[in-house]
């Protein structure tokens, strides 16, 4: 299997090619989202970040029914200006604390390769 390093500039190539399962096998979070922010895929590894079910938040409104803390013009206002102007790729520090013990991580949100969708990596800081 590829190895991914998070912050890559290609990965969105890497991760159109996986399948569920091996998207379940990178080390860090991989959520990809819709344009209106409702979750299409939620990897293992971000369930381990955050403590929720990967299955049972598919399709659920990642900016206010998964990761509120996440709906503030820092987080969801960086990825609604990406989607607009069509060009999402923006890395940044944040601290996930919705339901969960406060935990600072590192966020590269990026367009996916084809398609409209969005990924969002996270990664422990």
């Amino acid at each position: 299997m590829e190895v991914l390093s998070f912050g890559a500039d290609n990965i969105e190539n890497s991760l159109a090619k996986m399948s569920a399962q091996q998207l379940d096998q990178v080390a860090f979070g991989a959520i990809q989202l819709d344009a209106q922010g409702k979750i299409l895929q939620y990897n293992a590894a971000e369930g381990d970040i955050t403590g929720r079910n990967p299955s049972q938040v598919i399709g659920k409104s990642f900016f206010s029914e998964v990761a509120p803390c996440t709906n503030r013009p820092e987080f969801k206002g960086r990825f609604d200006q990406g989607v607009r102007s069509g060009d999402l790729n923006v890395m940044f520090e944040y601290t996930f604390d919705y339901e969960m013990k406060p935990t600072k991580v590192k966020v590269h949100m990026k367009k996916a390769l084809t398609g409209d969708s969005y990924w969002v990596f996270v990664k422990r800081l």
